[in-house]
């Protein structure tokens, strides 16, 4: 039975406990840092950073973008412990559904190519691989960020 998750905006106190989920799911990488994925994030549409809450602790994430154009999905997380019981789905119900109301007629995500689980997900809720190269170009490189010195 898959309990009731309670979806609300991020806020500050949130941190630790996010980046620590976002270890837990493999999605940090040394390139990003997640404190400054954090910031960022909060000065730019902070309304569609969510995170997903059972027994008051954090088992999912997501964050939502929209530059007038397109709109884009990143960090969605979800607890192993809770995955496969819908509430990714859930995430991404709700984020949808606030980039619509914001005018967003499209959204893209990344998923890098070896996770076939997650691209699977994605494709089981409507997504499909619209055969482009992603290409990225650093323009502020992060400070490498080490999860044991910094909590």
């Amino acid at each position: 039975m898959t309990i009731l998750m309670k979806i609300r905006p991020f806020t500050k106190s949130d941190e630790k406990e996010v980046i620590k989920l976002w270890f837990k799911c493999n999605l940090v990488v040394p390139w990003n840092n997640p404190k400054s994925d954090i910031e960022r994030k909060l000065k730019v549409n902070p309304e569609l950073f969510l995170v997903g809450i059972i027994d008051d602790r954090i088992i999912s994430t997501v964050m939502g973008g929209y530059e007038g154009h397109r709109g884009w999905v990143n960090y969605l997380a979800v607890d192993p412990d809770f995955q496969k019981q819908k509430y990714g789905k859930e995430m991404m119900r709700v984020i949808e559904d606030k980039l619509k109301q914001l005018g967003c007629p499209k959204i893209n995500l990344q998923v890098r190519d070896d996770n076939t689980d997650v691209i699977e997900f994605y494709k089981s809720i409507g997504y499909y691989d619209e055969k482009v190269v992603s290409l990225g170009k650093r323009l502020i490189p992060d400070e490498e960020y080490d999860i044991q010195k910094d909590y």
